[in-house]
């Protein structure tokens, strides 16, 4: 979305690339949050354990104002600054240990093959579920995510703009973007995403992009209940298999998932150095 619609306030972006070439090979991101600076650093694997990481990382840091002075023992900066590896590689473990910074977050890509027949979704008899309208469920579905996400960094961030960022991707379809409602409040939500494919082919995996509940309708199977009803239209579009993100310290919803037959697939880790 930053690519469509510009970069927040504050965002930079970090090339990487060897001397008196033009190729890419390492990138930087960094942005805001509520929580502080946080960013994403790749290297591209052809060019890794030849110090760009580490590169990187100082540029990160001074882009984030917490490039200070080393405290005692050569020890890294007071501000904290939070990176996503992408993959728990033994280089990224390395940089990090190197540099003193702890792993603080875990996100586990889970995927599971859509072949298998699912189980019928089970909703209590005064909940209706409906697709998501245009211009009528913008605000109230962005009052129901802030309410289900509270505690997430991101996802409980969103605001009406975001949403409406969002909405105009190529990917989004309203049909596949699901309300749980009773007496015309929306109590849980489940947002389905099919990205498209090479050359406007449909690509043969879906994605769980986001089950949320409102706190006040948890304990009546809203969450599962959802899912089933997403999976159950992706599996009808003809779609292979879904595949979704979660943090992995959330253990209701990785438990739920385990048992509906995710497995997780591979790890995004966040470091953060000392506050």
């Amino acid at each position: 979305t930053e690519l469509a619609f510009g970069a927040a306030t504050g965002a930079r972006h970090v090339l990487g690339r060897e001397q008196g070439q033009s190729l890419v090979v390492a990138y930087g991101h960094l942005t805001q949050d509520a929580e502080g600076p946080s960013g994403h650093l790749v290297v591209h694997p052809t060019s890794r354990r030849r110090g760009f990481g580490d590169t990187m990382l100082d540029h990160l840091l001074g882009a984030a104002g917490a490039a200070g002075e080393a405290g005692e023992g050569g020890e890294p900066p007071t501000t904290s600054l939070r990176v996503w590896a992408h993959g728990d590689t033994e280089g990224a473990q390395a940089l990090a240990a190197a540099r003193g910074f702890r792993r603080v977050r875990d996100l586990w890509q889970m995927r599971r093959d859509l072949s298998p027949a699912l189980p019928a979704a089970s909703y209590p008899d005064d909940v209706t579920v409906r697709t998501f309208e245009p211009g009528r469920d913008d605000e109230a579905w962005v009052a129901l995510n802030a309410a289900a996400f509270a505690s997430h960094p991101e996802q409980g961030r969103l605001t009406v703009t975001d949403l409406h960022h969002r909405m105009a991707q190529p990917w989004f379809d309203p049909g596949g973007f699901f309300l749980a409602e009773r007496d015309g409040a929306l109590l849980g939500s489940h947002w389905t995403k099919v990205y498209p494919g090479d050359e406007g082919a449909v690509s043969s995996v879906g994605e769980v992009y986001a089950v949320g509940v409102h706190p006040a309708a948890q304990g009546l199977g809203l969450g599962k209940a959802l899912t089933l009803t997403g999976l159950q239209h992706l599996r009808d579009a003809g779609l292979d298999a879904v595949i979704l993100y979660v943090d992995g310290d959330n253990t209701a919803a990785t438990h739920l998932y385990q048992r509906l037959g995710f497995v997780t697939t591979t790890v995004d880790v966040m470091y953060a150095s000392r506050h």
